[in-house]
């Protein structure tokens, strides 16, 4: 039998093989796979379709020592204390849609860019520590945090620490952190002006946790909405923005307050839940009980009948989390900001 030719494994793709595939030169899609700046946008993407195409892996550790970056910014989401695998938070993480589509706006701007996005839960001490400190030596580039609670320390650390940070919501005290939010006394009125126009007289509300300032906020508005249309107090019962707490809470309103024929609740879990208890009580939604929720979700969709909802373009807040974080990479020192987007509302058949 003849020898056989030694097994030779294949090369490698190269930047030069990415060029070749692209159309463009070594020296843009070095640039491009190293984030440079004003790089035009059209270059970018058939730069990284090349990439994809080649299957080339760009050398992370080589392009750190050139960038002096990490190319990783992390996505965390923080709670003030310590939780563990059994606890309600994690299986919330896991189900409520909106983290997933807060994921989906920040990896839409991100993983374009070449940056990694470490999904990050942090609730203690030493996970705090650990995250400023990768962040101080250069393990990570920046963070986006939803901070879900006002006693969490995460943000106030972040901004003594002066490291890229970029915080979903309004933070609960007044610290130099940039962050994005929704115009919620915009999103209050939309939501009392339609029950009102739809005849409902007794509206009561689902309030998410109160301390949360997403919670507060969202309950203070509504009433001080309704407040402006001569109703002078607003019935409400906090719901912790899970559907079993919607559930809950729509219970001991309509235990309190029989007559209700109008509900507005803080997200669209909890009306969805809401809905649940009416059904099953013998109400007609909407026709005996109006329910607007707020997000927009897939639980409005998912819902019987579909909610009407107050709509947060939470992918689009998310994506303008992470332009401001690659500002915040790009430009140290740059000034903490604020973007405040427009609520619109969604009519379906819940109200």
């Amino acid at each position: 039998m003849a020898n056989e030719a030694p097994h030779t494994p294949p090369r490698a793709p190269t930047l030069e093989d990415v060029a070749q595939v692209a159309g463009v030169s070594r020296a843009t899609v070095s640039r491009v796979i190293n984030n440079t700046r004003n790089v035009d946008p059209a270059l970018h993407e058939t730069v990284w379709q090349a990439v994809e195409a080649t299957g080339y892996v760009p050398n992370r550790a080589a392009r750190s020592l050139v960038t002096r970056r990490a190319g990783s910014v992390a996505l965390v989401v923080s709670e003030g204390e310590s939780r563990n695998e059994d606890d309600p938070f994690y299986s919330r993480f896991l189900g409520d849609p909106f983290f997933g589509r807060v994921l989906g706006g920040v990896l839409s701007v991100l993983n374009p860019a070449g940056v990694h996005v470490p999904l990050t839960l942090v609730g203690s001490e030493t996970a705090r520590t650990k995250l400023v400190g990768d962040l101080r030596q250069g393990q990570l580039d920046g963070v986006l945090v939803l901070s879900l609670h006002p006693q969490d320390p995460l943000p106030r650390l972040l901004t003594e620490a002066r490291v890229p940070a970029v915080l979903f919501g309004r933070p609960a005290e007044p610290i130099p952190i940039s962050y994005v939010d929704i115009a919620q006394q915009t999103a209050s009125k939309l939501a009392s002006e339609h029950l009102l126009a739809r005849g409902c007289r007794t509206i009561a509300a689902i309030a998410g946790s109160l301390d949360m300032p997403a919670g507060h906020d969202r309950l203070v508005s509504f009433r001080s909405a309704m407040a402006q249309n001569g109703y002078a107090y607003v019935p409400a019962v906090e719901g912790g923005f899970t559907q079993e707490g919607g559930e809950r809470a729509m219970t001991r309103l309509l235990a309190e307050h029989p007559d209700i024929d109008g509900v507005y609740a803080a997200n669209d879990v909890m009306a969805q839940g809401a809905v649940h208890v009416l059904r099953d009580s013998g109400r007609r939604v909407p026709d005996d009980v109006a329910v607007i929720g707020f997000d927009d979700s897939s639980a409005a969709v998912a819902s019987r009948p579909p909610l009407t909802t107050v709509r947060q373009p939470v992918e689009d807040m998310a994506a303008e989390m992470a332009r401001m974080i690659m500002g915040q990479i790009d430009h140290a020192g740059a000034r903490t900001t604020s973007v405040i987007f427009e609520p619109t509302l969604v009519v379906r058949r819940s109200a």
